[in-house]
């Protein structure tokens, strides 16, 4: 039979969506339950599970008692926030020296916005992200954390190409600065009750592959992608070699893994983390409902621990 073009394209169409669900382990139903980490399709690599907890997270009246819990547990990675980062560079260094922990992240800090109608509120973006990503190579970070824009700030461009195109030159400029530095920009994708752009892992990823430039990275947030993606593990593979820090939280409250009860499921997405050899940070961001921090917390760890070893 002739392939006309209707025929061709029902085939290009199977052809797609069959290799979209073999990521999800080749069925429709186990991709409609690849979030749940029910599907045993995939095998996941021997990647060690590297933790990070905010300045907030541990238990502790200085950064000492934090560092000491944090230690304890064998976390590995600490993420400070970005505002007034470049002041607290010595404090942060001699805190944690001879310790068994590193900086990863610096959680964002800046002010003004790249995406802002207004010229002297993006040129305020710039120079807080230099300041804070010169601070942040010394300090021997992965990166820091940037949103284009939130939903609350005004006037932005408009949801175009043109205003990707814009981003793109933005952030290849700002990536440069970020790699003589040693370290990198991180985009973060958020749901769509924060952000109007840059929602899904893939999106983010897209633009780092388009700008090329080894200081231009993304990063897969749990708390958002429950809202957004369909599928932890696919989000993450999309990303590969591109995704540089993960934040983990609990999936309804935004709270400590596990605090969700059965919710609190990772599986799916700790299986995309070990197929493309992830060996960067996931960080803890989230608040704590229970008034035992110290107990929710070690609790969350172990959870997250288990997880992974069943990824």
């Amino acid at each position: 039979m002739a392939l006309d073009r209707r025929n061709f394209l029902k085939a290009a169409a199977a052809t797609a969506g069959g290799a979209a669900l073999s990521a999800c382990g080749g069925s429709r139903e186990k991709a409609a339950c690849c979030r749940e980490g029910e599907s045993s399709c995939c095998k996941g690599k021997d990647v060690k599970l590297n933790l990070s907890f905010q300045e907030g997270t541990p238990p502790g009246a200085s950064l000492s008692e934090k560092f000491d819990f944090m230690e304890k547990l064998g976390i590995t990675g600490f993420e400070p926030g970005g505002r007034g980062l470049a002041g607290r560079v010595k404090e942060f260094k001699d805190a944690l020296n001879g310790r068994n922990i590193k900086v990863s992240a610096i959680c964002a800090g800046f002010s003004g916005f790249i995406l802002s109608e207004d010229e002297k509120v993006r040129q305020e973006c710039i120079d807080t992200m230099h300041e804070i990503l010169t601070a942040a190579g010394e300090l021997g970070s992965t990166g820091v954390i940037i949103v284009p824009a939130f939903n609350s700030q005004v006037p932005v461009k408009p949801h175009t190409q043109e205003t990707r195109d814009f981003l793109c030159e933005q952030f290849d400029r700002m990536g440069t600065f970020a790699a003589q530095h040693n370290t990198t920009i991180i985009l973060e994708p958020l749901n769509r009750g924060e952000a109007f752009y840059l929602r899904l892992v893939a999106d983010a990823a897209s633009i780092c592959r388009d700008i090329n430039n080894p200081g231009v990275r993304c990063l897969g947030d749990f708390w958002h992608m429950t809202r957004e993606e369909t599928c932890d593990m696919g989000a993450f593979l999309s990303a590969g070699k591109y995704l540089q820090h993960v934040h983990m939280a609990s999936r309804k409250r935004r709270s400590m893994p596990g605090e969700d009860g059965e919710a609190d499921n990772y599986v799916a997405g700790f299986k995309g983390l070990k197929m493309i050899g992830y060996d960067k940070y996931v960080s803890f961001e989230c608040g704590c409902q229970s008034e035992d921090r110290a107990a929710t917390v070690t609790a969350a760890v172990q959870l997250l621990r288990d997880q992974w070893a069943q990824a």
